[in-house]
């Protein structure tokens, strides 16, 4: 447009100075002298519109895409479909797309019922009835989206329905390429859908479906970590077992009476671990267990094992790990004391820092040497000693989120130091001691 513009100019001036020239310095032929003005006229405009031409900005980036609806909707629906889908996430996921999209009704399925019916539409689309519409058990069944033009092809099963909607686009949601339910934009008038509204849809299904397979691969995550800490919980009953029976054995012999009270005392054990749900107690329940396993040990030990416990009574109702202080008393008194030639002692302290419960297990037995004490922790390390530590640190270590788990101080001929911490809820609860060894 420019160029025509300065194309006209330079022609009728070149023609007027060129008969100008021609006029003052009687140029023959004339057409001689307007083609020289024309050159000259046509170098000139051309230098100056290039001159005056506005200049780009050097900082200004380029064009701004156009926004993009489904971005907010993967931003607000994220933390809904984290929880799966169902009728309450499905129901909040619609209000979500409904509020952004230009579209008469939103409805989200899974494999064989309505999860959640928003917008203009029949009144018997309620959520948790089965779907109604062929068209939406076709998408299903096939995995391919599809878009009905008319009433007719909805092929709504509602006798004399009387429903507006007329059109809709009709996606499958899928997880792990599985079709596990659908999206349904609708409008109310009959005819072609809107390019852009068929684009939306196939985003936005896209989206909620990465959004349901992330939902599934987090709860598959937290049944592998139940899993896990089942395992390992299971772990320590056996190894308790084994050690507490040999014992018995040992008094069976020498001594039937104190036999039976080991049993006894070995009952109520079991009775406190199977009377034990999840994966934490209370502190004082926990040292029920301690007590009886103690009560077991100081049969064996007699007057060479002492206990000191060192545990403030307001710490009763704080919530810890079951199974957390058992092993590690269990290992101080195997381990540490067993082998030592004349008496020790074990001492259980906890102490609270802030929000954070510090135990720790104290013995002045034998020690570590320096380079085994890496090895402790290790699962099945020596004779016996790594199955209840380190089933103790895995677990810790799973329990609570960048927990270091165990921490291990010894030296040789001087005793060990195991200690851990875990944070804590404390419940106004009255004290129920219960009498240490």
């Amino acid at each position: 447009m420019v160029f025509y513009r300065v194309l006209i100019i330079s022609v009728f001036l070149s023609l007027v100075h060129g008969l100008t020239l021609y006029k003052i310095f009687s140029m023959d032929p004339w057409w001689l002298a307007v083609l020289i003005i024309l050159l000259l006229n046509l170098a000139t405009l051309t230098a100056m519109s290039l001159w005056f031409k506005p200049k780009t900005k050097r900082n200004e980036g380029p064009p701004v895409p156009p926004f993009d609806p489904t971005l907010m909707i993967a931003h607000e629906t994220l933390p809904i479909l984290r929880r799966g889908l169902n009728e309450e996430s499905a129901q909040k996921a619609s209000e979500i797309i409904q509020k952004i999209a230009d579209v008469a009704a939103v409805a989200i399925t899974d494999k064989e019922r309505v999860l959640s019916f928003l917008g203009v539409g029949c009144e018997m689309h309620h959520p948790g009835d089965k779907i109604l519409t062929e068209a939406t058990r076709q998408v299903l069944a096939t995995g391919l989206h599809k878009v009905v033009k008319t009433t007719k092809e909805l092929n709504c099963s509602v006798t004399d329905c009387d429903c507006p909607l007329a059109a809709a686009v009709i996606v499958p949601l899928k997880c792990r390429d599985e079709v596990v339910g659908s999206l349904k934009l609708y409008q109310t008038t009959d005819g072609h859908l809107p390019p852009h509204i068929i684009r939306f849809a196939l985003g936005v299904a896209q989206l909620l479906s990465i959004q349901i397979e992330l939902a599934e691969l987090d709860q598959q995550t937290q049944l592998l970590t139940k899993a896990k800490l089942d395992a390992l919980h299971a772990q320590i009953n056996p190894h308790f077992f084994f050690n507490t029976l040999n014992t018995i054995i040992m008094y069976s012999r020498t001594n039937p009476q104190r036999a039976r009270r080991l049993l006894v005392h070995l009952a109520e054990y079991f009775r406190q671990t199977l009377k034990r749900k999840g994966h934490f107690a209370l502190l004082r329940e926990e040292l029920e267990g301690v007590h009886t396993y103690l009560a077991l040990e100081k049969a064996r030990f007699g007057r060479k094992l002492h206990i000191i416990q060192d545990i403030p009574e307001t710490f009763a109702e704080y919530q810890v790990p079951v199974l957390c202080l058992q092993p590690l008393v269990e290992n101080a008194v195997k381990h540490g004391i067993s082998p030592k030639m004349d008496e020790g002692a074990v001492r259980i302290s906890a102490r609270l820092e802030g929000k954070l419960l510090e135990f720790s297990i104290i013995d002045d037995g034998v020690g570590i040497s320096p380079e085994k004490i890496p090895l402790v922790l290790q699962p099945g390390y020596g004779s016996g000693n790594g199955v209840g530590m380190s089933n103790v640190h895995e677990r810790l270590k799973r329990l609570y989120p960048n927990n270091p788990g165990l921490t291990i101080t010894s030296q040789e001929n001087k005793g060990t130091t195991v200690s851990f911490r875990v944070s804590i809820e404390p419940e106004k609860t009255k004290w129920q001691g219960i009498e240490v060894l």
